[in-house]
């Protein structure tokens, strides 16, 4: 850390909707706040100040942290970053999971080469989130859990702080989402900053006090979800359907097939080579996202509250920042 420099720590944020605040507005009234501001006030001691800045756009994606937030954060010179993407990746009829680790890991590189400490996280699958049907989900869960696997390898191989969000308790609390059952309420944005302060405490930094974990909003009511699907909602339902509905619907059909063949497996081992392929492409060898039950490792930690569609790419990614990532992948 570069505090004895200059007198302070500087945290970036990268990301998506999830780390710029969607689902938990400011106690202003005036924009959002999310789960990095709220664990940036507890980032290090009261004596040692702590510049934010947030550098998450919503809808962004791996290409678009890249590209965009990577040059803008690094010219802030962060001694602490965040980088929490992944699942507009997983709804895009262009996610490609070789691209998605060539990305994550020039991203991480990037960072790591200027000494920042990372932190990262693996999140739950949308199509659980939304309680699409099976042959629906399965696609979309396959690609959330090759995602995860993605981080878990790049959080290893890079020291990073590692939050386990994938699954949990917090998952199936309502309380713990917003109205559009896509993003965390308040309650959920407390969630995250509290095991992010945890697993940082337990990494031996000298931290500040804890975010508070009581959230100071009633968690949304069913109302409140029914408006968003009639207004905000039936935007983001006709975008997805003009982009990743007529893959999907594919994906279903051959899921569907696999089904009824009893061949379903080979849609999980055909996802897992190509997880396998992308990771071997930069260079970092597969970690199996820990259970619930069975974390450990990368500093990782869970959040509580209290298969096809895996696409293999045109080609081998290329390495990490650094290591002359193609352009092209990216």
């Amino acid at each position: 850390m570069r505090a004895a420099v200059y007198g302070g720590i500087r945290f970036a944020a990268l990301g998506d909707s999830l780390t710029e605040g969607v689902g938990d507005p400011a106690p202003d009234g005036a924009g959002r706040r999310g789960w990095a501001a709220l664990l940036a006030g507890g980032l290090a001691p009261a004596e040692v100040a702590v510049e934010f800045r947030n550098f998450a756009v919503s809808g962004a994606q791996t290409q678009d942290v890249w590209r965009r937030q990577t040059p803008q954060a690094l010219a802030f010179g962060p001694d602490v970053v965040s980088v929490v993407v992944g699942v507009n990746d997983t709804l895009r009829h262009t996610f490609d999971i070789h691209r998605v680790a060539a990305r994550l890991d020039a991203v991480h590189g990037a960072f790591a080469e200027r000494g920042a400490l990372l932190l990262t996280a693996c999140l739950p699958d949308p199509g659980a989130l939304l309680g699409l049907p099976g042959a629906l989900a399965r696609p979309l869960a396959r690609r959330q859990r090759a995602v995860n696997t993605v981080v878990h390898a790049l959080s290893e191989r890079y020291g990073a702080v590692h939050v386990h969000a994938a699954d949990g308790e917090w998952v199936a609390d309502r309380a713990m989402w917003s109205a559009d059952r896509l993003h965390p309420g308040e309650a959920g944005h407390r969630a995250l900053a509290v095991r992010f302060h945890a697993q940082l405490r337990a990494s031996g930094r000298e931290l500040g006090p804890e975010p508070a974990l009581t959230a100071e909003r009633p968690p949304p009511s069913r109302t409140a979800s029914l408006t968003w699907l009639a207004t905000a909602g039936t935007g983001w339902v006709l975008r997805r359907c003009t982009d990743l509905l007529p893959q999907l619907a594919a994906l279903a059909a051959e899921e569907l097939r696999h089904e009824l063949r009893g061949t379903g497996s080979r849609l999980d081992l055909r996802a897992s080579a190509a997880v396998s392929a992308a990771l071997a492409s930069v260079g970092a060898a597969a970690i199996a996202p820990a259970s619930a039950g069975q974390r450990g490792g990368v500093g990782s930690g869970g959040v509580g509250s209290g298969s096809g569609g895996v696409g293999s790419g045109s080609g081998a990614a290329g390495g990490g920042a650094g290591r002359g990532v193609p352009a092209r992948v990216l």
